[in-house]
């Protein structure tokens, strides 16, 4: 993918994720994807870019160099810039303060402004690679809370942040935790999205208790559709996510028929986003994890059911 100097077609003009989602009279539907760290990994993205640019999502979103590594920093930097003016996508950049200086995240702020980018989701990131517990680098920042008001303070960036219906995993309580959002929300971030989940229940209790507390920006349900069994069970653990007994059991069932997993995996997201859809969710965030055969099935399935249609906004 070329870059937006790259000769490529002319950059067009960025908008601001919070303005779309406010603006929109349908539901927003937005895609995840990662920086590949391979040459497959470069063709994966590129065909599942070039299959999802079709469904004209709301917006889609690159995560942020994993561990700290500078050069998939400015991969992720180059990545949503190239969306924008190769597929005609807004692009929303993530962007963490681990292993960065206060002097190096204005840096790379400054780069991601430079290129054209307007949205960025602001997070504390995880430890780099090979570390279990998280720890502040000299002179950067310690919570994503932190970030969102330097960014706010000197950018102009539609600032979104991440939310957790289960609880973040190093959270003390849930109550801590919610307490948390609410500081994000005040401190600027516009549009929140949640961890992956896979009951319902989850997320309404999680949106009822942060409008009883005064969050009340946009709360964007994240949904990942299973395709693998193995995977699934090691990033759920990984996470602090659950997923249903009920579930659970369908899956070992056929723990030995990818392909009957990735059927399973698609219909239970279907029902699952049309259900969150019918009682008022603002939209659906898919981890697509660089594929698109099962988010291209899931949306097309409710584009045709428009589940939404009678739903009273939540």
């Amino acid at each position: 993918m070329r870059g937006p100097q790259s000769g490529g077609r002319p950059r067009l003009r960025a908008m601001r994720i919070d303005e779309r989602l406010a603006s929109g009279s349908e539901p927003s539907f937005s895609f995840e994807f990662f920086p590949p760290r391979t040459d497959e990994g470069e063709r994966n993205l590129g065909r599942a870019l070039a299959e999802l640019s079709r469904l004209k999502p709301t917006f889609v979103s690159v995560t942020y160099g994993a561990g700290g590594n500078d050069v998939q920093k400015r991969k992720t930097v180059d990545i949503v810039s190239s969306i924008k003016a190769e597929h005609g996508l807004e692009a929303m950049a993530h962007f963490t303060c681990v292993g960065a200086t206060v002097d190096q995240l204005r840096e790379t702020l400054d780069l991601m402004r430079d290129a054209g980018i307007r949205n960025v989701l602001a997070l504390r990131g995880d430890p780099p690679l090979g570390q279990t517990d998280w720890t502040a680098t000299e002179g950067g920042l310690e919570y994503s809370r932190e970030l969102i008001e330097l960014i706010r303070a000197d950018y102009d960036f539609a600032i979104g942040a991440a939310c957790f219906p289960e609880v973040h995993i190093n959270a003390p309580s849930a109550e801590s935790d919610l307490r948390y959002c609410k500081e994000k929300v005040d401190a600027g971030a516009r549009f929140l999205i949640t961890q992956l989940f896979f009951d319902n229940a989850l997320y309404w209790d999680f949106v009822a208790k942060a409008r009883d507390i005064g969050i009340d920006v946009p709360i964007i349900p994240g949904i990942m559709p299973i395709t693998n069994f193995e995977q699934i069970k090691r990033f759920t653990s990984t996470i602090g996510a659950s997923i249903p007994d009920g579930l659970l059991t369908e899956l070992g069932l056929r723990a030995d028929q990818p392909d009957a997993v990735a059927d399973l995996g698609v219909a239970y997201a279907t029902l699952q986003c049309a259900d969150l859809l019918s009682k008022g969710a603002p939209g659906i965030h898919f981890y697509t994890l660089n594929r698109s055969t099962a988010t291209r099935a899931i949306l097309s399935a409710l584009r045709t059911m428009a589940p939404w249609r009678d739903a009273v906004a939540a």
